[in-house]
């Protein structure tokens, strides 16, 4: 399809508005999209540096506690 001047690319026989339109809502969405997940990626990142950070934080305090003890036991075989 060839177009004879820019405007007639533009107005496309008409169809234009709506060609434009799509195009203007595929990339504010993809744009959109991007972002989010950016800032979701960001969220999960610290999420779990300070879930990582509360375990070690967790693991120094609490001193383990031996609460089984354990006697050789001989087993004879007959």
């Amino acid at each position: 399809m060839a177009f004879d001047s820019f405007s007639a690319f533009i107005t496309m026989e008409g169809h234009g508005p709506y060609v434009w339109a799509c195009y203007a809502v595929f990339f504010v969405l993809l744009v959109t999209m991007m972002v989010w997940s950016a800032l979701a990626k960001k969220a999960i990142v610290e999420s779990c540096r300070r879930r990582y950070e509360f375990q070690a934080e967790k693991s120094k305090v609490v001193a383990p506690t031996s609460s089984a003890s354990f006697a050789r036991v001989n087993v004879s075989q007959d």
